[in-house]
């Protein structure tokens, strides 16, 4: 059984490149980062079921932003590469939420670099750049309102609301260093900023093959291949009613249970094999 769970953890670790020395969780004696123990951003982040679910959700919202999407199909390799989106996402939110100030400060720089060269013009001829504040809002929105949604159905329906907001309102301080502005710190802004911001969405032939890089790729492993189709029916599932029909995505209502139920059972195996990870660290130090 010791050997089964070993697998599972080592098959996770892979996915999201915990340990590869790409982030450093390790905090000098009290440096909580930005965030700390106690905090809504702890607990939220602290479900790796959850998170890969919220996370694929994420990416499809994102993706109905023409610039976002623009980014996407421009400046990534996403054809053979969306795992490697995702992990690097991952390792993202695992250092903003778990490293030292000095880990997550770095990691805010390096994204910011990265996006003074993500720029271009819309079919339409706009221009777009990821440097744009508007977008950096709508990026980060998509993030929170779908790892959030992924925490209340799959972790904790009964997350409270005061603990959402508090969870926006903190989250919001990574957002805002990358340089977003008017970002929601409650959940009824957010629910008012997606009310808004529908009207600018779109859905063309570039989104689809997107969506499908994503929703098709090839498993990390065969032993994870049926953990990760499950995890994406589960991220579909997360996505707004709207979201999914401009996607096509919208599944009938008997299907949904089984989806849940897949995601509940796949989630009590991973949190039984994962003995180490980012959440697990942090609350091992200091």
């Amino acid at each position: 059984m010791a050997d089964l769970r070993d697998t599972i953890q080592t098959q996770v670790h892979r996915l999201v490149g915990f340990g590869d020395g790409a982030v450093d969780l390790t905090r000098p004696p009290g440096d909580d980062g930005l965030f700390g123990p106690g905090s809504a951003a702890w607990v939220v982040h602290g479900d790796f079921t959850a998170m890969m679910a919220g996370g694929v959700a994420a990416l499809l919202l994102q993706m109905l932003h023409p610039g976002a999407l623009a980014g996407v199909w421009d400046h990534s390799n996403f054809r053979r590469d969306m795992l490697g989106r995702l992990r690097r996402t991952a390792q993202f939110i695992s250092g903003t939420t778990y490293g030292s100030t000095a880990t997550a400060e770095a990691l805010i720089a390096k994204v910011r670099r990265i996006h003074d060269r993500v720029a271009g013009t819309l079919p339409d001829g706009t221009p777009y750049s990821a440097n744009d504040p508007d977008l950096l809002t709508w990026v980060h929105v998509a993030e929170v309102a779908s790892f959030l949604a992924a925490h209340r159905r799959y972790r904790d329906p009964a997350f409270p609301a005061a603990e959402q907001d508090r969870y926006l309102a903190e989250y919001a301080v990574v957002a805002e260093r990358l340089g977003a502005t008017g970002v929601p710190r409650t959940r009824a802004a957010l629910d008012a900023y997606l009310l808004a911001i529908r009207p600018q969405l779109r859905v063309d032939h570039r989104t689809r093959e997107v969506s499908r890089a994503l929703l098709r790729q090839q498993p990390a492993s065969l032993a994870m291949a049926p953990a990760q189709t499950v995890l994406m029916e589960g991220g579909i599932d997360l996505l707004p009613d709207w979201a999914a029909r401009m996607h096509s995505l919208d599944r009938p209502p008997l299907g949904k249970p089984a989806v849940r139920a897949g995601v509940a059972g796949i989630g009590s195996v991973l949190r039984w094999a994962l003995r180490d990870g980012s959440a697990k660290r942090a609350t091992t130090q200091g």
